[in-house]
């Protein structure tokens, strides 16, 4: 076991029941005709043993300095789903590894939604990959307003408004508000949609753990959990993310996931930073960020904007001149994201970064009297 990391309990009969009843309502919810559905059984999933591999018309020559770089992976690649499960404190049979989370998106409209019959949920503005991936299977979207507050709305408006729809999306914390809802109002939510999924984005949530709906997978069936090794591990760039939820969703879902979504350099590199080292490392880049997302604040003050509190590794920043203020970043090479939706229009979206790019945005906030030279800091683009 890994630093900081938490041991999965032996299953008590309460959690058997509720794997039961997730199994039970994946069932009713999933698409008809998956359920008579053969999985593809590729190479690695058939197995086998022997010192010479030919059943998968693979080369037998690796070419590069990566082992079995010739070799398609493993599904789901043992040792990284034991260092994640070890990680979140829950079983490999409750994980799915894929492309990010946008794949976990993706596949859990796949395998619950029929296209031109089915709906999901929403609370905007959020991440538009729910609405956009939903879209693109011609699924639809009920769209609901965040309150004034960035919280989920009251359950009576819920209850008015969430009928047939098979899947809830929750951001959690949210892109872009950086909102938080706390996780008794999401154990409402569970409660009062037990025949819907409720699907809770974990994208940030390494920088507020305390506020993990984890633990509730233990006590509703109807829960999913997205998480990413994309913000907080620093590992973008090779797109590896997971769902968490009971074994008997995870095995509908398996039905439609492609042969081979984790390739051997994600594998290596998730499982590299899953383990002791990579998790202290981790957790003190979370902090330095915090910290970078103070300074960035006042700054954001001192220049005469509001910047709210935030449970991400961003902050959503408003203007009354934001024209003027997007101008002067762009003029001093920050790229930051604005929004078209009609209740963000005077808000930027600057992500936390680094000590010497931090200095440079609120030098570039402060205006031109500043002495810093932006060309010199070379901001990353954040999704």
């Amino acid at each position: 076991m890994t630093l900081l990391q938490q041991p999965a309990p032996q299953q008590t009969a309460p959690q058997a029941a509720i794997q039961q009843q997730a199994a039970e309502l994946a069932s009713r919810l999933v698409r008809p005709e998956l359920l008579e559905l053969e999985p593809y059984q590729s190479a690695r999933r058939i197995g086998g043993k022997g010192a010479i591999w030919i059943n998968a018309n693979e080369s037998p020559f690796n070419n590069t300095e990566l082992a079995l770089a010739n070799r398609y992976p493993e599904c789901q690649p043992p040792a990284l789903m034991q260092a994640y499960a070890d990680y979140v404190g829950v079983k490999p049979e409750q994980l799915i590894c894929g492309r990010g989370a946008d794949e976990a998106i993706e596949l859990l409209i796949r395998t619950f939604c029929i296209p031109g019959q089915d709906a999901i949920v929403t609370f905007g503005p959020t991440y538009g990959m729910y609405g956009i991936s939903a879209a693109t299977f011609n699924v639809a979207v009920t769209e609901l307003a965040l309150d004034e507050h960035w919280q989920l709305p009251a359950a009576e408006m819920l209850a008015s408004q969430i009928k047939a729809q098979k899947l809830i999306f929750v951001c959690n914390p949210n892109n872009p508000t950086g909102s938080l809802i706390p996780v008794q109002r999401i154990r409402e939510l569970l409660a009062e949609f037990p025949d819907k999924l409720i699907i809770v984005d974990e994208a940030y949530i390494e920088f507020c753990p305390q506020m993990s709906c984890v633990p509730l997978l233990d006590e509703f069936a109807n829960l999913v959990v997205l998480r990413t090794l994309s913000k907080a591990f620093a590992l973008a760039g090779i797109r590896c993310g997971f769902m968490l939820t009971n074994p008997g969703i995870c095995k509908l879902v398996m039905r439609v996931i492609a042969p081979y979504p984790v390739p051997v350099p994600v594998s290596t590199l998730a499982t590299e930073a899953l383990g002791n080292k990579g998790i202290a490392t981790m957790y003190t880049q979370v902090q330095s960020l915090i910290a970078n997302g103070e300074r960035l604040r006042q700054a954001i003050e001192n220049a005469g904007g509001i910047a709210p509190d935030s449970a991400a590794n961003f902050v959503l920043a408003s203007f009354t001149d934001v024209d003027t203020v997007a101008e002067r970043l762009v003029q001093y090479g920050i790229v930051a994201r604005r929004y078209k939706h009609p209740r963000l229009q005077d808000a930027i979206r600057l992500s936390y970064t680094n000590d010497a790019e931090t200095q440079a945005i609120a030098a570039a906030l402060a205006g031109p009297t500043q002495t810093t030279n932006p060309q010199s800091i070379h901001p990353q683009t954040s999704s």
